[in-house]
């Protein structure tokens, strides 16, 4: 019985955070990126300057086309690519301030977005949503 009301839950949140993952990307478009740009310049703009091959590992694609995401980042000015102080024939892949604008801006709409939603929930449905958050980020650390 347990067990039956767990794979419940773990079904109905991860339906819901495809269903959330969606609406709040669509606040993305905004930022004139692919998704796949948008993800890498988040995880070098919250990781901090990384070398390709480990913005590749972390973002789950090969480095080829880790490599043509970063050329784009570039050519958008939202990224550079500096030398490793590890590594002379390495480089390292480090967000401008306007990657950093681009993404802070973007998290603002989605927060905004989500806001919107939120006004509409009972002073009760909030308080049981903030608690769920509170275990979502639990569970997900």
């Amino acid at each position: 019985m347990v067990e039956d009301e767990i794979r419940d839950i773990a079904g109905r949140l991860h339906s819901a955070s495809i269903r959330l993952l969606r609406t709040l990307r669509r606040e993305d478009d905004g930022s004139g990126l692919t998704a796949p740009r948008l993800s890498a310049l988040s995880v070098i703009v919250f990781a901090g300057p990384l070398s390709l091959a480990a913005l590749a590992e972390a973002e789950q694609v090969r480095p080829p086309t880790m490599s043509r995401i970063v050329d784009a980042l570039v050519k958008a000015g939202l990224v550079t690519r500096d030398p490793d102080p590890d590594d002379r024939r390495g480089v390292r892949i480090a967000a401008t301030e306007p990657g950093r604008r681009l993404l802070d801006q973007g998290r603002a709409r989605r927060v905004g977005a989500l806001v919107e939603r939120l006004r509409d929930l009972t002073d009760y449905e909030r308080r049981a949503l903030a608690r769920g958050a509170e275990l979502l980020e639990r569970i997900t650390r």
